[in-house]
């Protein structure tokens, strides 16, 4: 039966309390959308303070997985009712994250995060499993379960990496004040900070270091030269048909070895640009991983052509002149200059290397390829979203060749800094890689 429009309805409960079921649920997922936010913004800067490459590449997987836990629940999210439409980060958690960076050593930092923040995450995500309902909230209880499963292979996969220092002090630090927020999804009752507590962050900025740590291994400034006694990488020997296929395979692992600095000069981005929309952190990140990536195709595949790797000087030029430079030049010498203008040679390389009928080889250049012209779309879709955040009003490719004409500058004064840390007679050199490939 149907009422007459003449009978008023029956009074209703307010929608709050209608959809609280819904809405407490999605605010919790809205906490752990900005704190996995913050840690792509945040734990980025380890990267380039730590100095084994396979730490760096680890980090960089766990930024990228990071980031797509933030947009997977983003998109849940958005499905509910009380997550809220913008992207905005709370003050408070925004402060513990960069209170995170603040060790000058990269190693203690690192601690910081996987001794306190990560666990954090892992406790605040199976709360969220504890306080929802196993059918109701089907979709974002196998999100969570998904990511779970991550945060405990995170900690696994960090645990042989913790011990490099004594980080006790600083994680007495940050404890109390993760437990000022009552955990992370303020699950917890909240504890007052000690009398006298000091924020590093409300006393300094995080400043990047003026060179990257690359532990053990040699460095130089650059790898690439015209000299076959000098660099690994003979500019000429690249595109010169007369090479043997043999010696490109091996001087293109070590170009792709070194892919390395756009790890770290890239990682330096993420926490310049905190205002940034996720969606540009998320597309950095995936950035970041493919460098990473790519770094290890070189990582592997040198020692089974007969490289030590610790004969391989590692170069430092780019990370310590982009490092002088504010994030949305870094930013478009890295997407417009050095990524787009690599293709042709890139190019040539794979034709030459398809001539060993080497299937992995092939594959590993084809999957590079690939990510580089992604990265190059990157560039033209959030170059003006970063040059936009730093104040940049200059139409895009007026400013992209005046950031070129400033890096050529910046170079002169910050770049050739690093001497060789191997003589020639120690080093990896192109005269070198004849003899290792076989070639007289």
């Amino acid at each position: 039966m149907i009422a007459p429009t003449s009978t008023p309805p029956p009074s209703a409960p307010s929608a709050t309390g209608r959809m609280a079921a819904v809405q407490d649920m999605a605010r919790l997922q809205r906490l752990l959308f900005e704190v996995e936010r913050e840690f792509v913004r945040t734990a980025t800067t380890l990267i380039y303070r730590v100095g084994e490459p396979e730490l760096k590449y680890l980090l960089s997987q766990h930024v990228w997985e990071s980031a797509g836990h933030a947009r997977f629940i983003r998109e849940r999210g958005r499905e509910l009712s009380g997550f809220g439409t913008g992207e905005n980060v709370r003050p408070e958690l925004r402060r513990l994250f960069t209170e995170a960076v603040m060790p000058a050593d990269g190693y203690v930092a690192l601690a910081g995060f996987y001794r306190v923040l990560k666990p954090a995450l892992l406790a605040a995500y199976r709360h969220y499993l504890s306080a929802t309902h196993h059918l109701a909230d089907w979709p974002s209880r196998k999100l969570v379960e998904e990511f779970i499963a991550d945060e405990e292979r995170h900690a696994r996969e960090m645990e042989t990496w913790l011990g490099a220092v004594d980080a006790t002090a600083w994680i007495a630090h940050l404890q109390p004040a993760l437990a000022a927020l009552g955990g992370l999804l303020g699950e917890q009752p909240r504890s007052p900070l000690p009398a006298g507590y000091v924020w590093e962050s409300a006393g300094r900025k995080f400043a990047h270091p003026a060179t990257c740590n690359r532990g053990k291994y040699p460095t130089c400034s650059s790898v690439f030269s015209l000299d076959p006694d000098e660099t690994p990488i003979v500019r000429p020997w690249l595109v010169d048909p007369q090479t043997d296929a043999r010696v490109i395979r091996l001087m293109v692992y070590v170009w792709l070895m070194m892919e390395l600095d756009a790890v770290d000069y890239l990682a330096t981005i993420f926490i310049d640009t905190p205002d940034a929309p996720f969606d540009l952190h998320h597309d950095m990140a995936r950035h970041l991983w493919d460098e990473s990536r790519h770094s290890q195709f070189g990582y592997r595949q040198l020692p089974k052509l007969g490289v030590d790797l610790l004969t391989l000087e590692h170069s430092l030029d780019l990370y310590n002149i982009l490092v002088q430079m504010p994030p949305h030049e870094r930013y478009a010498m890295m997407t417009m200059e050095f990524e787009a203008g690599s293709f042709p040679t890139k190019a040539l390389v794979m034709d030459r290397v398809r001539e060993l009928n080497d299937f992995e080889a092939d594959t590993l250049l084809a999957f590079d390829r690939n990510d580089e012209q992604n990265h190059v779309r990157y560039g033209h879709r959030w170059l003006p979203e970063i040059m936009a955040l730093c104040g940049d009003t200059r139409p895009v490719e007026e400013f992209v060749k005046a950031t070129q004409a400033r890096f050529a500058a910046m170079a002169k004064v910050h770049g050739g800094r690093t001497p060789h840390a191997l003589p020639p007679a120690q080093r990896l050199t192109g005269n070198k890689i004849l003899q290792l490939a076989g070639v007289t």
